[in-house]
């Protein structure tokens, strides 16, 4: 048995040397690269970035109903999404059908819009904020920046420059003239030392989806084994009573000695960022999603006909957008402002309407039938499970607790009365083993932010010296 457990012991020691000089370059580009992320996120486009960037809806020219806009694209039942907005000087309906595809019709004629000239792009373009002198730059595919599936149905895109100081570039939809995406260049640089190094997300390998989840898992889960051996080891050699010489609780100097010893403080950090970063792209599926399901939002709707209104509407005050929803078997328009603020109208009247908590209630007990409503919370203040971080979340929001044997939350807008948030027993479940560990969103440093900053700061700092010490010592031991 001691020559089995020196055997052992020997192997545990070169697995973790070799095979930790290439793991500590990743813990290192990780580390580094999440502070950077702390403070630039990836480029995306926000609901409030979208509808800047849109001009007022010219309700006088659109002579297409709803109803006339879902004839024209073929509906056969009410779609996921319905809204009419402005593509350049013309008032479209956008229909986003159950099955995720897309279609664009035009308000003033009816005819389907299946593409947009170089010039509409440019139009659209000009009324981005930003906008002083846009110009077409390329028509693309994909990029660094749209590499993601979810803008497919979009592609290909026109990659417009808008000529502003701070380098903004749109991508607009060559198929519907949608904006998709708009990056700055502050964005762009920074985010090849931010979210392009940390996710792994070379454009090469993130295009093919399965490969990218595959890869990422495999270097993720090697360098979780290894934290996990440099953990054990740091355990084994380190001696608090019977000290070595000169009383060190370390047998190592040098680089080794901080290696060892920050190993020993911040490891166990490392290991449960490296663990939650491996949990990000959940792994056998374990985690139930956080979407609501298709046939609970058509109970929701209590509609399914492809029928919402035979005339429409005009707002009493000026709208960038029209979303046209049912909500308990009545039809309504939320008509949004530049600035992102919604409005309920009726639908048939154009009239601001204000909805009844005692509405929502009864409309939410029909999202999961086989289930009781068992609580119902108004939340007036972020808590544990809803709260901002990198992101707006809606307050007041109205919790509807079931009690199905997953315990099912659904956060519900008291102003729209969308289906904002899901949240089961796995869901929160992984909010602890992901957010919590990864991002470290714990509720008391969130409150104070300046001590969120210091500490993710402090414990990055020691999760450095512990994979750069490693590098230095793997780079000795390549030299030799």
């Amino acid at each position: 048995m001691r020559a089995l457990k020196r055997t052992l012991r020997r192997w545990l020691y070169i697995v973790h040397r070799w095979v930790g000089i290439v793991t500590c370059l990743f813990f290192a580009m990780w580390i580094i690269s999440g502070v950077v992320m702390m403070y630039v996120a990836f480029p995306g486009l926000s609901d409030k970035e979208r509808l800047a960037a849109l001009p007022d809806v010219q309700w006088e020219t659109a002579a297409l109903s709803p109803d006339d806009a879902m004839k024209a694209a073929g509906a056969t039942r009410y779609p996921r999404d319905l809204r009419l907005s402005m593509l350049a000087d013309e008032p479209v309906y956008r229909i986003t059908g159950w099955d995720g595809k897309r279609r664009a019709i035009s308000a003033v004629d009816g005819r389907v819009i299946t593409g947009i000239s170089e010039r509409q792009a440019l139009a659209v373009a000009q009324h981005h904020p930003a906008a002083r002198s846009p110009r077409l730059e390329a028509i693309i595919d994909r990029d660094q920046w749209s590499v993601t599936a979810r803008y497919d149905p979009l592609r290909p895109l026109y990659l417009i420059a808008l000529g502003d100081d701070a380098g903004t570039k749109l991508y607009i939809s060559s198929r519907s003239g949608e904006v998709a995406l708009d990056t700055s260049r502050t964005e762009r640089v920074w985010n090849w030392l931010g979210s392009i190094p940390h996710w792994i997300y070379p454009t090469v390998l993130r295009q093919d989806g399965p490969l990218w989840r595959s890869v990422v898992l495999w270097i993720s889960g090697i360098c979780l084994i290894i934290g996990v051996t440099g953990i054990w080891i740091g355990i084994l050699r380190v001696r608090l009573k019977h000290r070595y010489a000169s009383g060190r609780i370390t047998p190592y100097r040098g680089w080794m000695a901080w290696h060892h010893v920050t190993g020993l403080i911040a490891g166990i950090f490392v290991l449960t960022w490296t663990f939650s970063g491996w949990l990000s792209l959940n792994p056998g599926e374990y985690f139930a999603g956080s979407n609501t399901k298709p046939e609970a939002l058509q109970r929701y709707a209590g509609h399914d006909a492809p029928t919402i209104a035979a005339r429409l509407p005009t707002p009493p005050s000026a709208a960038v957008e029209a979303r046209f929803v049912w909500l308990d078997d009545s039809p309504m328009m939320i008509a949004a402002s530049r600035d992102g603020v919604q409005r309920p109208l009726d639908a048939t009247s154009g009239q601001i309407v204000t909805l009844p908590q005692e509405r929502l209630w009864s409309a939410a007990t029909k999202l999961l039938p086989q289930a009781r409503l068992a609580e119902r919370i108004v939340l007036g203040e972020y808590d544990s499970y809803w709260y901002a971080h990198h992101h707006d979340r809606e307050l007041p929001v109205l919790r509807a607790v079931f009690d199905d044997d997953a315990t099912t939350w659904l956060h519900i807008s008291p102003v729209t009365g969308d289906i904002v948030g899901r949240a089961d027993g796995s869901r929160r479940t992984y909010r602890w083993l992901f957010n919590a560990l990864h991002s470290f969103d714990f509720r008391l440093l969130l409150m104070y932010r300046p001590a969120w900053d210091i500490v993710v700061w402090l414990l990055s700092i020691l999760g450095t010296i512990v994979s750069g010490s490693g590098v230095v010592i793997g780079w000795r031991y390549l030299r030799r």
